[in-house]
């Protein structure tokens, strides 16, 4: 037992000192190997260590997005850990439609496993369902597939997101007022949280009113238009959640039009960004909810590390014995922090790759190529 903590903890610890580096390779086509010659081959067939060619990839909707940044990192650190390959990949806008092509394209690279950002659940069903019968382990973070057969899901806790946020608001708002929400139809993370956040003022605060739910379709522009529409119409309008940073900026920039370079409305938000914490640090944002994006990326490759490796667990159960593939994990919490004006300096992208990673926020989704 004291080997086996000892092992786990040096992976742990290996993990958190890892440099970037800043070669990005292109992508190339790689064939897994098999359980049972990983197994054949190594003197400890329970030492959490890859076999020579595995490649695993992290796919996303929108890879400028800096959410997924620190996700990769964390993804490549793991697999750095594991002594197996890590590249990024997605579409170059948020369009679930594109993000499927680009998935169905690394499904061609026979890779070992790829854990996706689903940004439209109903898409990605079928598009997983091939990737599983070709042998390839999925997993899923921050947004979900739930009807799919991947192997695992990486998220926060986006129930507790929504109801956090809409306390807060309601706390500050002395219990009464009107509040709208900005929606992303589709994404199943941005839908709880939304959900969750009117369910708790309609349960816990009557006299609070969500006066209005607009589609943001995470649009900065959109989003400032929608709020000053709404402020027309509803002039006692005095805060907005949205379930995501962009929607949030375009918010609180209508907020500051709306009192004349002041901030008029209460705007909080999940997830960070630049923008949201410049506004948090000039007093004009209200807070932010950040997931761990790390500990995301990091769990995730861990869960398909897990699913390709079963050779290395003994559970108690006769799913082993009758040959299957028991990683099964519904849901693993990534942990959150709530971001203020106080601590918004640590959550800043470029300190995070500058102080902590020791690299450029480029080099962050540049990618790990086990030797």
């Amino acid at each position: 037992m004291k080997k086996k903590l000892i092992l786990i903890a040096t992976i742990v610890l290996t993990a958190y000192v890892v440099a970037c580096t800043s070669q990005v390779v292109a992508p190339t086509e790689t064939t897994a190997t098999s359980t049972e010659q990983v197994a054949a081959t190594s003197t400890n067939p329970y030492l959490l260590q890859g076999a020579k060619g595995e490649v695993y990839y992290m796919n996303v909707p929108g890879v400028g997005i800096e959410y997924w940044y620190p996700c990769f990192q964390g993804f490549k650190d793991a697999a750095r850990a594991l002594g197996v390959s890590a590249y990024y990949n997605g579409s170059p806008t948020y369009d679930a439609t594109t993000q499927a092509e680009t998935f169905e394209q690394t499904i061609a690279l026979n890779p070992t496993g790829i854990l996706v950002h689903p940004a439209v659940a109903e898409v990605f069903v079928d598009p997983i369902k091939r990737a599983t019968d070709k042998g390839i382990q999925i997993a899923t973070f921050a947004a979900d597939s739930p009807d799919s057969v991947r192997r695992a899901y990486v998220t926060s806790d986006n129930t507790k997101e929504g109801n956090r946020a809409a306390e807060e608001i309601a706390k500050k708002l002395g219990g009464k007022g009107e509040v709208m929400v900005m929606r992303n139809p589709g994404q199943s993370n941005h839908e709880i949280r939304c959900d969750s956040f009117i369910a708790y003022l309609k349960a816990n605060y009557p006299d609070i009113k969500v006066v209005a739910e607009e589609v943001s379709g995470q649009n900065e522009d959109k989003t400032n238009a929608a709020v000053k529409t709404v402020a027309q119409a509803h002039p006692d309008l005095a805060a907005v959640f949205t379930p995501e940073a962009t929607s949030a900026a375009g918010a609180a920039q209508a907020g500051i039009e709306l009192g004349n370079g002041e901030q008029k409305l209460l705007v909080a938000c999940c997830d960070t960004s630049d923008t949201v914490l410049d506004l948090l640090k000039e007093d004009k944002f209200f807070f932010a909810i950040a997931p761990d994006q790390y500990l995301q990326g990091y769990l995730g490759m861990l869960n398909l590390y897990f699913a390709k490796h079963n050779e290395v667990l003994r559970p108690m159960n006769g799913r082993k014995a009758a040959g299957e593939n028991f990683w099964q994990i519904p849901y693993m919490d990534n942990g959150l922090s709530i971001v203020t004006k106080e601590n918004a300096d640590f959550f800043y992208l470029d300190n995070y790759a500058k102080n902590v990673i020791g690299c450029t926020r480029d080099e962050l989704i540049a990618p790990y190529i086990a030797e």
